[in-house]
């Protein structure tokens, strides 16, 4: 029987059952130029990738532990907060709502949706419910960096729409049940 390490936050829950929140688990923190992933076979957050001079995570990045999105990997999660957390930090964070899309390889189309979250101990988006609670603009710039970030990877991205927590909530209750 393989140890688990301390490190490991792949066996927590996704929900923490006490405050009712979201624990996202952040991979690559905001204005990072480094994509760090979490290899579960090895426990360790690895780094991935390094985004081009200019480009860089606009928030935090993360996912939801025991969940399977359509993308095969754990749901990603982007969490609005003041200031980049740090690789492994667990986030207690409430969904806000889901930007959906598709990326485009060939003929293969695999649903990549992004949820986003509002992180509990926020100042600066604690009055944050909902996406049309932010600018459009910046709605706009999020999804124009998901178009970009897949095209480096050779990808195309579809966006198909952003929708509230309740399209969120769903989202996560099927992943649970694919994990």
């Amino acid at each position: 029987m393989q140890k688990r390490s301390l490190s490991d936050p792949t066996h927590l829950s996704p929900i923490d059952k006490k405050s009712n929140l979201f624990q996202v688990i952040v991979e690559t923190p905001r204005n990072s130029r480094n994509k760090y992933a979490f290899d579960p076979d090895q426990q360790i957050f690895t780094l991935r990738k390094v985004l081009p001079a200019g480009m860089t995570f606009p928030y935090d990045f993360g996912f939801l532990p025991r969940t399977l999105a359509g993308d095969g990997d754990p749901i990603d999660v982007l969490v609005l907060m003041d200031e980049p957390a740090v690789p492994g930090c667990l986030i207690c964070s409430r969904l806000i709502g889901v930007i959906e899309g598709e990326q485009i390889e060939g003929k293969k189309r695999i649903r990549n949706d992004r949820l986003l979250a509002v992180a509990d101990a926020t100042h600066l988006y604690a009055n944050v419910r909902k996406p049309e609670d932010l600018p459009q603009r910046f709605l706009n710039e999020l999804e124009a960096f998901f178009v970009n970030y897949h095209h480096l990877e050779g990808k195309e991205y579809k966006l198909l729409g952003s929708k509230g927590s309740a399209a969120a909530l769903a989202f996560v209750k099927k992943a649970e049940k694919a994990a």
